[in-house]
């Protein structure tokens, strides 16, 4: 998919039925998010907050839900050393995803980017840990600078370049904030880039960010976002006018049912 003629978009689903639905509208590839993850349980999102059992049970049913290949928010790899983040590579392939994302966050409020060379280390174990299994294992590596307050785009480059030297599969850099933003990071590297679809301003569509060079676009938390405005937008209609207008676009029971419906698995 990666080396298509056009990108594609890897939606991002926090549950089982979500999964459902994604698949039978037809996008080619699925991805978890931890933030979508955090909401449903009820818990604020962030580097680390969630372990790695829980993000991993939430992909096993993520994985069971579709045929679709799957890949992974694997946040900092749940590990503080280089061999913890390759256990975490081995774990998630256990749990039947085809790829993972690890990324150079620490979770720390003062320091919250790794030092590159220990970024570097990481990206490097998963990559190793990626290659020994006895399936194809997509490493995405992502420097985080942007997400957390440090819009320095020549870092982030060279981070970047530094995760392709070191094997990642695929680059990502969350947050971009332009299209100039996004040539220049795909005009850098070699391998396929990631962008979050949404982040730059003006919002780029597929089209726009093919021309940029892009080859693969995920959606985060977006869709969880947008499924919590309608779901506010609905509650504040009952408590604020006391008026039901909100059920006009809400999906009849019927089709819900028939989303939830898994066809058959072959044998």
């Amino acid at each position: 998919m990666h080396n298509g003629t056009e990108p594609f978009v890897i939606p991002n689903p926090w549950n089982a039925g979500t999964a459902q639905i994604l698949t039978g509208l037809g996008f080619p590839a699925l991805a978890t998010t931890s933030a979508g993850l955090a909401v449903a349980l009820g818990v604020p999102d962030g580097a680390d907050l969630l372990d790695c059992e829980r993000v991993l049970a939430n992909a096993r049913e993520i994985v069971a839900a579709t045929p679709l290949p799957v890949s992974a928010d694997l946040e900092s790899g749940f590990a503080a050393t280089p061999q913890g983040v390759a256990d975490t590579i081995r774990a998630a392939a256990d749990a039947g995803l085809v790829g993972g994302s690890i990324e150079d966050a620490t979770g720390l409020p003062g320091a919250p980017v790794r030092p590159l060379a220990e970024a570097v280390d990481r990206v490097t174990a998963a990559v190793e840990a990626a290659r020994a299994l006895p399936f194809p294992f997509t490493v995405t590596a992502r420097a985080e600078n942007f997400l957390y307050g440090l819009p320095d785009l020549d870092d982030t480059i060279r981070r970047l370049r530094a995760y392709e030297q070191a094997g990642a599969d695929v680059l990502y850099a969350p947050g971009l904030p332009s299209a100039d933003a996004v040539r220049a990071v795909c005009g850098s590297v070699g391998r396929p880039v990631n962008v979050l679809a949404g982040s730059q301003n003006p919002a780029l569509g597929v089209a726009e960010l093919a021309a940029c060079g892009v080859r693969r676009i995920s959606l985060g938390s977006t869709l969880s976002r947008a499924a919590l405005g309608g779901f506010v937008r609905a509650a504040r209609e009952v408590l604020d006018h006391g008026t039901f207008g909100f059920v006009a676009d809400a999906p009849p029971y019927g089709e819900v049912n028939r989303w939830m419906a898994r066809p058959p698995r072959s044998t």
